[in-house]
């Protein structure tokens, strides 16, 4: 089919392109995790900082919380989408037992659930009749399940794409507070990590295809209290330690 008048063409593609769900919800991801990182190692190093310490001290504060936030978000991440993937498993296995058991049976009823998306009676059977020959557990896990056979999430790759993000996230204010002299570290830290979260906001908005300006609100707002609640810890814990 040809785009519409008017209509970008690599829209039009984009919409029929059978992965590109998949791919968003990887960026997404993705984004999100960079914002993870960049907001809890912001909160980490500038309340280390807070407290008078030394830029070989922020560094280590900084690795320590940066290695620790992207292995605990690599490990939740695997848990979750591995029991993700069970749960497609054993629900595919179940599909594929009542197919080949009673096929009849599933035929009607994925007959009756394109009737319930609105087709006439005959019109649902022949689909169901077509696509059962074509790819019956396929016709099926898509209707009923919700789930490419073709495309089960991996854990693997969700673990490693949370590690990355996360990383690199951390990397952008570990090094605002450890590079600059000690007078400018905590201001350029702050512009910084504001910035990022004004990107990652906008980045993951646009993702959902929702409002930017309310993401990038939320996640100014947010960063901001975080880090200057943490800095003042930090201060008073310094003072009351010194």
């Amino acid at each position: 089919m040809t785009a519409s008048p008017g209509q970008d063409p690599a829209a039009h593609d984009e919409a029929h392109d059978p992965g590109l769900g998949g791919r968003l919800n990887w960026l997404r991801a993705a984004v999100l995790g960079a914002n993870d990182g960049v907001l809890s190692t912001a909160g980490l190093v500038v309340g280390v900082a807070g407290a008078n310490a030394t830029s070989s001290q922020l560094l280590t504060a900084g690795l320590a919380g940066l290695l620790a936030g992207s292995l605990s978000m690599a490990a939740g991440e695997y848990v979750s989408v591995s029991t993700q993937r069970d749960t497609e498993q054993a629900a595919l296995a179940k599909e594929r037992l009542e197919l080949r058991h009673t096929p009849e049976a599933e035929l009607a009823e994925l007959a009756g659930l394109y009737e319930a998306k609105g087709l006439d009676p005959e019109l649902a059977h022949q689909v169901a009749v077509q696509l059962t020959a074509h790819d019956a557990l396929a016709a099926h896990a898509e209707v009923e399940l919700g789930i490419d056979p073709d495309e089960l999430t991996n854990p693997w790759h969700a673990a490693w794409a949370s590690f990355a993000a996360f990383t690199v996230g951390a990397m952008l204010p570990l090094l605002a507070i450890v590079l600059p002299p000690p007078a400018h570290r905590i201001w350029i830290t702050v512009v910084a990590v504001l910035a990022a979260l004004v990107f990652t906001g906008w980045k993951s908005a646009r993702l959902g295809d929702a409002d930017p300006r309310r993401a990038v609100l939320r996640n100014v707002v947010g960063g901001g209290i975080a880090m200057g609640v943490t800095y003042a810890v930090g201060t008073i814990l310094g003072a009351s330690t010194a």
